[in-house]
């Protein structure tokens, strides 16, 4: 990751106009707040160049260190166990919800969404237990998943998916499934 992070740094430098500026997190001090605030886009695309708020597959960008955080929180609490694909997955449906009108435009937005009770998007977030992760080789790896989702990301392995449960769960949602990874099963 250093050589692509020396390669983003050289070509800002260089004056590169195809690095997008970073994608905010409104209020970076307080991820839980954005959460709570108006969802609308109009208010985000005004003054921006439309390509901020967009996710392609390889499109190269600087990173939040919050978003990369929240997002790498996700990961860890939901897919922990399930190797890069299925925590790749979870992050993948964050991202899609950011792309998403109906959800917040931020990773932290996203992932604080419904504040720290029930209901919230995110069990691990309300569920009263601290959100410190416990496994360090485990954090490190979530983080380093969390950067290759922001900086350029992959192909997304759920189709798409803005919701998913595990697959133990008995009652299976009437959505749209678009994939099944590692121990949950994803819905549009």
């Amino acid at each position: 990751m250093n050589v692509l992070r020396s390669l983003i740094l050289a070509a800002l430098l260089a004056g590169c106009t195809s690095v997008a500026p970073p994608i905010g997190d409104a209020d970076e001090s307080n991820p839980g707040k954005q959460a709570l605030g108006d969802n609308s886009r109009s208010k985000r695309n005004l003054g921006q160049p439309d390509y901020v708020n967009e996710y392609s597959v390889g499109i190269v960008r600087r990173v939040s260190s919050q978003a990369q955080h929240c997002i790498a929180l996700a990961m860890y609490w939901e897919a922990r166990g399930e190797g890069k694909e299925g925590m790749l997955a979870v992050g993948s449906v964050v991202l899609n919800r950011i792309e998403d009108d109906r959800f917040p435009d931020s990773a932290c937005g996203v992932v604080y969404q419904g504040g720290e009770t029930p209901p919230c998007q995110f069990s691990w977030w309300c569920d009263g237990k601290s959100d410190r992760p416990t496994n360090g080789e485990l954090w490190e790896a979530s983080l380093s998943l969390s950067e290759e989702l922001l900086v350029a990301r992959p192909h997304d392995p759920t189709n798409g998916a803005l919701f998913f449960h595990s697959a133990t769960s008995q009652a299976p949602w009437r959505k749209e499934q678009t994939a099944r990874v590692g121990n949950h099963i994803f819905y549009r």
